[in-house]
């Protein structure tokens, strides 16, 4: 099993280095500040140092991930610094003359502030909204750092692309917005078919993609596959009716099939372009029998 344990770190408001401010948590260097920013995530974090020594200290590109850097400087830097900060992801640098203690808490404040909406732009670039699946761009960045540790940690993997066949139809016959409707029961569905390690995101309009973060043998991808094909086979219920949706299914394997993130890709979706689909042909005798809804598959 994945020996991987998700964590959540205390949160506080304030971190200084080189400031001693009263209520906030101090430390006389960058080195001290890496170890708490390890234990704590801190909404800001203003930094009385010198520019070169905050533009090449090790931790910075992880304390920006999360936290507002304000770069509090004893003189103006020259363009080129500048430049390097703000590109390394530090939200506003602040000379120490021109900025008696109001201006500088606004200046935090705006720092805060401009974190918070580059955070929600980053989640919203990463999120397919109609599902609030990860999306193409997001699964990509999510196997590539997988593939990473599977370089040092060596375990198979699998990767399931699912083809699906019905929205269109549904979408003409009942409205865009059960169209919608009907993604997002798929994408709830396979969800709960899963484990909390797998990864579920949307790769286009009519297709999906399972990222089976670990398994123990490749026919555990097959399976798994088998699964969530026969799981979708199930008819929706979208708008009062009963809708079919017909599936197929691509698999790929690490290492088996390759070792990047678009070997494995391509091979799990031209798989599941060049198979027939499955569900549809059979629906009529399912609703002779009556509808046989999956569990949790309630979302609206």
């Amino acid at each position: 099993m994945s020996q991987d344990r998700a964590r959540t770190k205390p949160t506080a408001t304030l971190l200084c280095v080189g400031l001693d401010v009263p209520g906030a948590t101090c430390c006389a260097s960058l080195e001290e500040a890496a170890a708490h920013l390890r234990d704590v995530t801190f909404e800001v974090m203003v930094a009385a140092v010198p520019a070169a020594a905050l533009l090449h200290w090790p931790a910075l590109s992880h304390a920006v991930l999360d936290t507002a850097v304000v770069a509090l400087l004893i003189e103006t830097p020259a363009e080129a610094m500048l430049a390097a900060l703000l590109e390394r992801g530090v939200q506003d640098v602040v000379v120490q003359t021109d900025a008696p203690v109001e201006a500088l808490q606004r200046r935090m404040d705006i720092a805060v502030r401009r974190k918070a909406l580059d955070r929600a732009a980053r989640k919203a670039f990463a999120t397919d909204l109609a599902t609030g699946l990860p999306n193409h761009a997001q699964l990509l960045e999510h196997m590539t750092h997988l593939l990473a540790l599977r370089e040092r940690e060596p375990a198979p993997m699998a990767v399931i692309a699912l083809r699906i066949e019905g929205l269109a139809t549904v979408q003409a016959s009942l409205g865009a917005e059960s169209a919608n409707v009907l993604r997002r029961k798929v994408a709830v569905r396979l969800r709960a078919s899963l484990r909390a390690s797998d990864v579920v995101a949307s790769i286009g309009n009519d297709a999906f993609l399972v990222l089976l973060a670990w398994i123990d043998a490749a026919s555990d991808g097959e399976r798994v596959a088998t699964k969530l094909v026969q799981s979708l086979c199930q008819p929706f219920n979208v708008a009062g009716s009963d809708v079919a949706v017909a599936v197929s299914a691509g698999l790929a394997l690490y290492p088996e099939h390759g070792k990047t993130a678009d070997a494995l890709l391509r091979r799990s979706v031209g798989q599941a372009a060049s198979l027939a689909t499955l569900g549809q042909d059979d629906f009529a005798n399912r609703i002779e029998r009556g509808p046989s809804v999956a569990a949790n598959d309630d979302a609206p």
